[in-house]
């Protein structure tokens, strides 16, 4: 809470604006393209940062696909993990997440400018149909994320079990799948300081379809989170 404090406060002029451009821009977000509204969100999100002493390093940029249609499967540390994301990642994406974030402020609003999906874990036909939604998007060209765990860890850097359903929507759209390994992104806004940050985001090879059609997706979702967890133990404590 105190790291949100200070980042409206050094931000105190601009906040009004971006406030009112913001909740504009999530209730009518077919008024805007999706870089238009990309480019917003990475502009507050910047800003936001620097603000509230947070640094995003950024590794394995050259990871991400050239051509769009692709999904990132991020680890998931907590409620600052998109926007870490977001001021990494040049190209725009959309995301997958679960009803419960659907009503935080700003979030809300960011989510509304994204057209993100809120899924509803208890209700399987819900869950379904977002998984058919966002399979057709990808295929004609969207970018999406999804946290396979399904919930944030409560142990910071340890990696949770990365659910197999989680990838349906990217096996059906034979996309390319690119592990995302956040570290230290539980700590902007999940521990009670203003102390200088450094969250970590790395973009790890992806995995293209020839390499995962023959998996299961369990088997993928468990390839995944090695992957990230290994990336995680290599660069814990490194600036």
């Amino acid at each position: 809470m105190k790291r949100i404090l200070i980042m409206v406060w050094r931000n105190i002029l601009l906040v009004p604006y971006m406030w009112c451009k913001l909740c504009y821009h999530a209730s009518h977000p077919d008024k805007y393209t999706e870089e238009q509204q990309y480019k917003m969100l990475r502009f507050i999100t910047l800003r936001a940062n620097k603000g509230g002493n947070v640094h995003i390093d950024v590794h394995g940029e050259e990871n991400i696909p050239k051509e769009n249609g692709f999904m990132f499967f991020p680890n998931h540390q907590g409620l600052y993990d998109v926007l870490a994301v977001v001021e990494a990642c040049p190209k725009p994406f959309s995301v997958v997440a679960k009803k419960e974030v659907a009503n935080v402020p700003f979030l809300k609003q960011v989510f509304a400018c994204m057209k993100a999906y809120m899924i509803d874990r208890e209700d399987v036909r819900q869950s379904m149909q977002v998984i058919v939604n966002v399979t057709n998007e990808v295929k004609k060209g969207r970018n999406y994320l999804i946290f396979a765990e399904g919930t944030r860890s409560k142990n910071g850097n340890e990696v949770q079990t990365f659910k197999g359903g989680s990838f349906k929507a990217a096996t059906k759209a034979k996309c390319p799948i690119v592990p995302v390994a956040l570290i230290d992104s539980f700590k902007p806004f999940d521990i009670n300081t203003t102390s200088p940050v450094t969250v970590q985001v790395h973009f790890l090879e992806p995995l293209l379809y020839e390499d995962y059609k023959d998996l299961k997706t369990n088997e993928i979702a468990a390839m995944v989170k090695d992957r990230i967890q290994e990336t995680i133990h290599e660069n814990m404590g490194k600036k």
